[in-house]
């Protein structure tokens, strides 16, 4: 973080403030993570904060420290509403464009508060009076470390902080062995631990509560999937009848799609998710090398995100998604078979 961004941030907190921080829609454990981490940090420096999610979010992260703060909008509206209503700042977190927050969006758009963005997605909005935006960071949860760590706050990170912004980064790097964890990433996350963070107990909480459930709709979905050895891809399907049938809960999928990337020679994978409730396709997209999935979900799939993690979606059907996706392979095939 620069220094006019920090002495405007130093300049806002130096009052008190009415204060809420937001995550994307389907918040994942970086959007949680970071959310809860810089919360516990406010609320340390006796700043009141709260934390309004979009909507709910998968149980293997409701153990994290102040869970039980978050005030979810679609089931808390009326709380969430007064709460939007009193803040004077909003730290958007591990997003850069208010669609990102599904039936928030028109609230934000018209509310005037001084707008804090961390985040470190490509191609951030100019909403925020304060833009701390770095798309080579692993993470959004060590832009937050960052963040105290420009205020002066070191000393005000605890064992629940450090917590809940390593799990951020675990997650967001797939347990770090995605291109972006940096030899920093690593120094970060050493402070961490030493601050506390289990990090044993962390990775168990959130990769080894699986249910029957779960383990079996992934034995669906590994089943389903297609190899396009030409495009040196591989697509997973999973229709709303499965998932049904299989007891889904949200963040049962969490991880799917990368199981196509621990293939051979597959260099692209993608997972096709129906959601009849919303009438859509939702769409995971994985890569390695210089292929940008960020490219491909926003030109042909209404997305974006990282170059080598992106999300999209369609609202076809999930047969003329998948054709209408396999069509415009031939257009990368150069890129993806090189």
């Amino acid at each position: 973080m620069n220094f006019e961004n920090t002495e405007t941030v130093k300049s806002i907190l130096s009052q008190p403030q009415q204060i809420v921080i937001i995550p994307h829609k389907n918040p994942d454990g970086d959007a949680m993570g970071s959310c809860l981490g810089l919360y516990g940090f406010l609320k340390g420096i006796g700043q009141k904060a709260n934390v309004i999610a979009p909507n709910d979010y998968p149980k293997f992260l409701k153990w994290l420290p102040e869970n039980d703060c978050v005030v979810n909008f679609e089931k808390e509206n009326r709380e969430a509403l007064e709460l939007l209503e009193e803040a004077t700042v909003i730290f958007t977190l591990d997003f850069n464009d208010f669609s990102r927050t599904g039936q928030m969006e028109p609230i934000l758009e018209a509310k005037e508060a001084d707008f804090i963005m961390i985040d470190h997605h490509q191609q951030p909005n100019d909403y925020a009076r304060v833009t701390y935006s770095d798309v080579s960071m692993s993470s959004t949860c060590e832009m937050v470390y960052n963040f105290i760590v420009a205020l002066g706050g070191n000393d005000k990170i605890t064992k629940e902080i450090a917590t809940c912004l390593y799990t951020g980064i675990m997650t967001d790097t797939g347990s770090f062995k995605f291109r972006s964890t940096s030899s920093t990433t690593h120094r970060v996350v050493a402070d961490l631990i030493d601050r506390g963070a289990e990090n044993m107990k962390i990775h168990q909480q959130v990769y080894d509560t699986n249910s029957p459930s779960r383990l079996h709709l992934l034995g669906v979905a590994l089943s389903n999937m297609t190899i396009l050895s030409d495009y040196r891809t591989a697509y997973i399907t999973l229709s709303q009848e499965e998932l049904d049938k299989h007891n889904f809960k949200k963040g049962d999928t969490e991880g799917f799609v990368n199981y196509g990337l621990t293939l051979e020679g597959v260099n692209f994978a993608v997972i096709f998710i129906e959601n009849k409730d919303e009438g859509i396709i939702k769409i995971s997209f994985r890569s390695v090398g210089d292929f940008s999935v960020n490219e491909f979900a926003r030109k042909h799939f209404n997305g974006g995100g990282h170059d080598n993690a992106a999300g999209g979606r369609s609202e076809q059907s999930m047969e003329q998604t998948l054709e209408h996706f396999i069509s415009i392979l031939e257009t990368y095939k150069n890129v993806l078979n090189p």
